[in-house]
Order: structure tokens, then C-alpha cells, then sequence
């Protein structure tokens, strides 16, 4: 039968009718017959009415885009590096958004992530996979030894944080979570409801009940008025009285961020971990470390946990986990904290298995002792530049961190917190070739250094004269 002829200008004239010797048409997929003409494909043929066209203009993009965004277009990024439009090269010093533990484009992860897309994308969970089982074994390996259990199906760092505090409250039969002043831990209606900042909680009306925020270990700006030397640690001393007088008595969990990462990179002193985990001890508390940014070796250990020599019930991670970018998450629990059934908590694109790839070589890579002690070593360069460049510019009040996980506080000559002054170096910092992220999300008063955990020596060099530039131009004045 010869094939009937489409009307001209018809969706399946249109489709016949394609230049193929345009990159847009050779790039159109079509799985099935041209001379389909039902209905029903009818929209997916409208897609292609104009295969020549060109993209939409950058700047109408952003008219449609929900949320502000630079003008400057990205490319490519490699390593450390990333590339805008015009070729001009930027070290990232945020990772991204603190999850490029790897960089951009780490070839064995992009390998692992391609080996799998042949094999499989997507499975449900109710069944096993190399993938999924790797993960759950390298997480148990690198954890502390008091974590063996693995919840992975959970898609990020707010569903990791949720999935925990109902581990706790079913553990405990109690309620109510404490979290820091300052704290981020998610984005989630639960997790706002949490925030240590008002900011972010005060649009909605119908948080989550039962959250109560208390002082973090500041001891820069410390909320009793004490000095480190002699306070004895008061802001874990005093939590006794939050429990009793601003709770209802039903503490389930204390959810910490063991180094802040929102809230302006606040190290606690020594000797607080211990002793906040001795009061959740009392209390019959569980606790519970969000371990989105500082775990998967940004601290020159896997998890912060391990640097500070304690055992919380539970970790939370994700971010770095993905090493280039993939999205995966986990939550690794003691014993105590087992048993909350699958129905409760269980995400559809959580134990992805191209992102578990991804995962599994990520932490075969990060967890070996010389990459770790390269995250020290670079780390510590990076503080003692840092703390050179304090003495020589009053603005720079405070330099504190771990690894690389850096944060230096900025100051107005009064000691109040420089808010406009640290978000102008930030974006003049991009002149330099230097990508920096500012605390509270631009509400706060702190530069934080963050570069994938690959840096070299000579990288970590690079960042610090790019730095001493930018204060040369901008506070030398």
C-alpha cells in the first residue's frame, strides 16, 4: 500500500519533512511510525513544529525561571574549576552548593554513573542490587562503629534529617527536637519549622509543632556573655533548663550540625561534644548528627563524628556523598533507633541506583588516609594564610574551621556584624576568578571556603592569593 500523503503543514508533514542535517532534528527521537496520525500523538509532533528554531534568549529564560539567578551563564566545569560562556575560569570555593566533594566531572565517577545507566536505572527498593548493597556496606565501614544500620531510601538532605527525628520519636516515645540558634537542616516544611532562623520561618504560618531552638557553641559572640577559657561550656550546661522550662518534657532528639553550615561555620569547643552527648544520655535523648556538610571527608575524617570523638545515634548524610553531583542520601542509625517500617519514610528516587554508583565510588576514593590527610594538609594551609591576612585587615574578626570546611567572620570597626560588606566581597570575589557563598543565606556575616576535597596544595595557594587580591582592592582602603 503506498503511504498516504500528510496534509501540508500537518505535525506528521512537519515531522517527514525534517532537515536532518540539523543538529536540533538529528537529536529528535522518534519511536514510532511517521504516518501515526491519531490524536494522541498529536502534542508530542506540536513539540517539533519548529526543529530550527534556537534556543530562547538567556535573558527571557530568566523571566521564567521561579527564583533570581546571575546573569552569568556556566558552561563546563572540571576539577576545582568552573567555566562561564566566555571561557573565563572561576575556583569554586562552595563546591557547588557544598556537594562536589569531587569536583566537576571526577572521571571515575561520571565511569560508574555510565556503567550503571547501561545496566540499570532505577529499581524498586523491595529488591536487592549490587548498587544499593555496596553502599549500605561502605557507609556501615566508614562510620563510626556504634552506627550499623542503613536507611537509604531517602533523596536528600531534608528527607535524611525528617527520616531520623521519626527514628528518634519512635524510639524514645517522645516528641519534641531541640536544634541550634543559627541552624540550617533543610528545607522541608518539618525542617523550616527547625531553622535556627527567624527568617525562614516567619512566611508560614503552619509549621511543625515541637521544636525549640537554643544557643550554639559561638564562642566568637557568645550568647551568655562568657569566654571560651572559663565557661565551662554554659551553652550545653543551660539545655537543662530549656528541657524543663520551654519544652513540654518530651524531648525525642537533639539534631546538631557538628560544624554549622549556614549558619556561619561555627566550630564548638573542646570538650562540648562530649558533653552534650553525656546530657542526651540523661535525658534518655537521642542524638542526632546532620552530617549533610561536614560529612564524606570535608573534615579530614569521613564524618565529623570521628573528629570529634563521639558517638551520635544517628548520622545524616548526602551532599559530598555523590562526589560530581548525583543526589543520594542515607541515614546510618545505631541499633536503638531501628525499626521504623519502611511506609514511614521511604522516597520513590530515594536508593537510586546511578546516584548509589556514584556514591560507592566516591567513598572508595575519599576514604583512603592519604586523600584525607591532603584535606588537613590544604586545610590547614588555608587557616594559616587566613589568619596572616587577619592581622592585616581589621574587617577579618574571626577565622575558624576544619579541613575545608572554612568560614572567616567579617566585622564593621564597632565589632557588629558587616552584612553588606560581606556580601560585596562575595560577588566582587567572582572578578577575581573566586566563587565564595556568604552565611544565612546573605542575612549573615561570614565567607565560607568550601572547595571540593581534590584541592591541591597548589590550588589551596591559588585560593589564598585570589583572597589576598580581593582584600588588597577592597578593604585596603
Amino acid at each position: 500500500m503506498s503511504e498516504q500523503a500528510a496534509p501540508r503543514n500537518s505535525p506528521v508533514h512537519r515531522v517527514r519533512n525534517l532537515d536532518r542535517s540539523h543538529p536540533a532534528s538529528s537529536r529528535i527521537p522518534i519511536p514510532f511510525p511517521l504516518d501515526v496520525t491519531c490524536v494522541a500523538f498529536r502534542p508530542y509532533f506540536d513539540v517539533l513544529r519548529d526543529p530550527c528554531e534556537g534556543p530562547m534568549d538567556t535573558k527571557d529564560i530568566t523571566d521564567h525561571i521561579y527564583y533570581p539567578v546571575s546573569d552569568r551563564k556556566m558552561d563546563r566545569g572540571e576539577g576545582v574549576y568552573l567555566y562561564d560562556e566566555d571561557g573565563k575560569r572561576y575556583l569554586d570555593c562552595a563546591s557547588a552548593t557544598f556537594n562536589l566533594s569531587l569536583g566537576y566531572s571526577h572521571p571515575a565517577v561520571i565511569a560508574a554513573m555510565k556503567d550503571q545507566l547501561d545496566k540499570l536505572v532505577h529499581l524498586t527498593s523491595s529488591y536487592q542490587s549490587d548498587p544499593i548493597n555496596g553502599l549500605v556496606q561502605r557507609l556501615v565501614e566508614v562510620s563510626p562503629e556504634n552506627l550499623t544500620k542503613v536507611h537509604p531510601k531517602v533523596s536528600g538532605g531534608s528527607a535524611a534529617n525528617e527520616g531520623a527525628i521519626k527514628m528518634a520519636q519512635m524510639a524514645t516515645g517522645k516528641s519534641e527536637v531541640i536544634t541550634l540558634f543559627r541552624s540550617h537542616v533543610g528545607q522541608t516544611m518539618m525542617m523550616t519549622s527547625m531553622s535556627g532562623n527567624s527568617f525562614r520561618r516567619e512566611p508560614f504560618p503552619n509549621l511543625f509543632p515541637g521544636s525549640l531552638q537554643v544557643p550554639d557553641p559561638y564562642c566568637f559572640r557568645c550568647f551568655y556573655g562568657q569566654q571560651k577559657e572559663t565557661c565551662g561550656t554554659m551553652c550545653v550546661d543551660r539545655l537543662e533548663d530549656f528541657v524543663d522550662y520551654a519544652s513540654s518534657g518530651r524531648v525525642a532528639a537533639v539534631l546538631i550540625e557538628p560544624i554549622s553550615g549556614n549558619g556561619g561555620n561555627i566550630v564548638p569547643p573542646d570538650g562540648y561534644m562530649q558533653k552534650l552527648r553525656a546530657f542526651c544520655d540523661e535525658q534518655n535523648i537521642a542524638l542526632i548528627f546532620d552530617e549533610i556538610q561536614t560529612g564524606i571527608g570535608r573534615t579530614g575524617h569521613m564524618f565529623a563524628a570521628q573528629y570529634f570523638d563521639v558517638e551520635p545515634d544517628a548520622i545524616t548524610t548526602a551532599k559530598g556523598l555523590g562526589g560530581s553531583g548525583a543526589q543520594v542520601a542515607a541515614i546510618v542509625t545505631n541499633e536503638r533507633l531501628a525499626g521504623l517500617p519502611a511506609n514511614h519514610h521511604s522516597f520513590t528516587y530515594g536508593s537510586n541506583l546511578l546516584a548509589a554508583a556514584a556514591a560507592n565510588v566516591t567513598l572508595d576514593i575519599v576514604r583512603q588516609p592519604e586523600f584525607l590527610a591532603n584535606v588537613t594538609r590544604t586545610g590547614d594551609y588555608i587557616m594559616e594564610r587566613l589568619d596572616d591576612m587577619k592581622r592585616r585587615y581589621p574587617a577579618i574578626v574571626d577565622v575558624r574551621g576544619v579541613g575545608l570546611m572554612i568560614g572567616f567572620e567579617i566585622a564593621e570597626p564597632d565589632g557588629k556584624p558587616a552584612v553588606k560588606l560581606t556580601n560585596h566581597l562575595a560577588e566582587k570575589a567572582m572578578e577575581h576568578g573566586l566563587i565564595l557563598r556568604t552565611s544565612r543565606y546573605g542575612y549573615g556575616n561570614v565567607l565560607k571556603i568550601r572547595p571540593p576535597l581534590i584541592l591541591t596544595m597548589d590550588q589551596a595557594e591559588e585560593i589564598c592569593d585570589k583572597l589576598e587580591n580581593l582584600f588588597l582592592a577592597e578593604l585596603a582602603r
